[in-house]
């Protein structure tokens, strides 16, 4: 009884299962996996971790939402794409600035060839990317990544999810390597704008926009 009482006034909660994230000593943020996959493209991932990521427990909640964040990689063993489990660490609850402290090493014992192809974050209340993610100094190093056994290179890249008040989920890709801005748009990555500067200042291509 005095636990109901307790949580009653407090509105305890129980954890989030698809939160897995622990900070090594080094100081890095590891986050297991896999929570989703495998996905034989990145277009299959992307929307899928989409639907994840923005419906989780105050990813949508705009101004008062908050950012979760996780990793995307492959498995040539698997021959697919998979999204690790997620992380809320960061800042920005109660209506200041929206981050996740992006995880930089994945634990999966399943598949230990993993390949780490880059970010994910949502965001609870904006459909762009900020200037921070298109930055250079939050570019991944390498912008490429080869990998031996299927012989085949990978751009890296930061996947962007939002959705809309509507119920829409749109997934957006900033590619690191050649430092386009993609929409998911009917299945496939649509160009829609390009990086110019070092800070993350993005020009839009002729005719495209952040909405179809």
């Amino acid at each position: 009884m005095l636990l109901g009482l307790v949580c009653g006034l407090w509105s305890c909660s129980a954890p989030n299962p698809n939160v897995r994230v622990e900070r090594m000593q080094n100081g890095v943020l590891r986050v297991k996996g896999p929570l989703a996959g495998p996905f034989t493209t990145r277009e299959e991932l992307a929307a899928r971790a989409c639907d994840i990521m923005t419906g989780q427990p105050g990813a949508a909640n705009g101004a008062y939402g908050f950012e979760y964040c996780a990793l995307h990689y492959y498995s040539h063993e698997s021959k697919g794409f998979f999204l690790s489990y997620l992380s809320d660490i960061g800042g920005g609850k109660d209506g200041g600035r929206k981050f996740c402290q992006m995880p930089l090493s994945v634990d999966d014992e399943s598949h230990p060839d993993a390949i780490i192809l880059g970010g994910a974050h949502s965001h609870p209340h904006n459909r762009q990317f900020s200037r921070e993610d298109l930055s250079a100094r939050a570019q991944w190093r390498p912008t490429r990544v080869f990998d031996q056994h299927s012989r085949r290179v990978f751009d890296r890249e930061l996947l962007m999810l939002y959705r809309e008040k509507t119920g829409e989920c749109r997934a957006y890709g900033y590619n690191s390597a050649t430092r386009i801005v993609s929409a998911l748009r009917e299945g496939q990555w649509i160009p829609i704008g390009t990086v110019y500067s070092d800070d993350g200042d993005i020009r839009l291509m002729s005719g495209q926009d952040w909405l179809p």
